[in-house]
């Protein structure tokens, strides 16, 4: 759980900022905090093992802002879940916002969102519409609202099982509620797609604010953690595991086993078993396997090849059966096939 040891601020908004090796990137960040019209901020910085100067500007940013601006160090990176769970531990603030290094809040945001908290005394997270800004692109393009972020919601259930629907940026969080969730698992990949899921197994309740609220920066950075997430077996492992709890949590949401969204998410989980298969991750393969054979609908089982990529699994090992079922992929696109579904 999160600390309770501190007496929560009324209005005060703490943004919890991890950040390695990206100097100028959180000072933009930390700019765009500091822009907001609210008049109660705090900000926390994880510096998670950088081995540039992004400690010393981080610390700069303290200096010249004693008192609003905090700074935990670490020497060896543990990840942005890590990272998070250590900011949280110093925030003094009603409202959490979770900021990546790498993306901007836009003006008016904390006011606007602590207003409509303040309106809806039942909601628990407050989201607006989030903006993408593409610097693959010269001039850098923007484009939005991304995801689901362009319309209301109540729930995060059932198409949190789809995709994280909304950005890192654009929901502001009641204490209340980040203190029941638990704390952030010590995960490179998918792990605030696994937040939220525990927060939607607790039915959280939404309002939205019709206001872009936050800027999802991409091609900015050349080192972003999720590339090579399925081939790296580090990230297939933490993937792995955040999708097992993700599935307890729609479960424990009441998302049925024929529910569209629940299909396409036990889809998902099998992509991923293949691809822990061909990175010689037996244990994931297995225990995703397992899911999916528990998860499935009766139609899905029907429509897909999961029986007989468990009988092979189990005779020729995961890593092998990975191996044979990209080949009769392959052979089924060059064929005119195309693309199977995701099973």
């Amino acid at each position: 759980m999160v600390d309770t040891l501190t007496v929560p601020s009324p209005d005060l908004v703490s943004t919890l900022i991890p950040v390695r090796n990206r100097p100028a990137l959180l000072a933009e960040a930390v700019a765009s905090v500091q822009a907001q019209d609210h008049p109660s901020t705090e900000i926390i910085i994880v510096d998670d093992g950088s081995s540039d100067d992004t400690a010393e500007l981080a610390q700069d940013l303290v200096n010249r802002h004693m008192g609003s601006i905090q700074l935990i160090r670490h020497q060896r990176p543990g990840g942005p879940g890590f990272a998070r769970q250590q900011a949280l531990r110093l925030a003094r603030g009603a409202f959490i916002q979770y900021l990546d290094s790498d993306d901007l809040l836009l003006p008016g945001k904390f006011s606007a969102q602590v207003a409509a908290l303040g309106r809806h005394p039942e909601a628990d997270i407050c989201f607006g519409r989030s903006l993408q800004e593409n610097h693959r692109m010269q001039p850098p393009s923007c484009s939005g609202p991304i995801r689901g972020t362009g319309q209301a919601r109540t729930a995060l259930f059932p198409l949190l099982l789809r995709e994280r629907w909304w950005t890192t940026s654009s929901p502001l969080y009641r204490r209340s509620l980040v203190e029941r969730i638990g704390p952030w698992l010590p995960l490179i990949n998918e792990e605030d797609w696994e937040y939220d899921a525990r927060a939607g197994a607790l039915g959280a309740r939404l309002v939205w604010i019709d206001q872009d609220v936050s800027v999802r920066r991409i091609g900015i950075d050349a080192d972003h953690l999720s590339d090579a997430g399925d081939r790296d077996p580090r990230k297939l492992r933490d993937r792995s595991q955040a999708r097992l709890a993700i599935h307890a949590s729609a479960l424990q949401a009441g998302v049925a086993a024929d529910a569209p969204e629940m299909e396409h998410f036990i889809s998902s989980v099998f992509l991923l078993c293949r691809q822990c298969g061909l990175a010689g991750l037996d244990e994931e393969s297995r225990l995703l396997f397992d899911l999916v054979e528990r998860g499935a609908s009766p139609a899905l089982r029907h429509r897909s090849p999961i029986r007989a990529y468990g009988f092979l699994a189990h005779r020729l090992g995961w890593a092998r059966t990975a191996r044979l079922g990209t080949h009769v992929y392959s052979l089924l696109h060059l064929f005119g096939g195309g693309e199977p579904r995701p099973v």
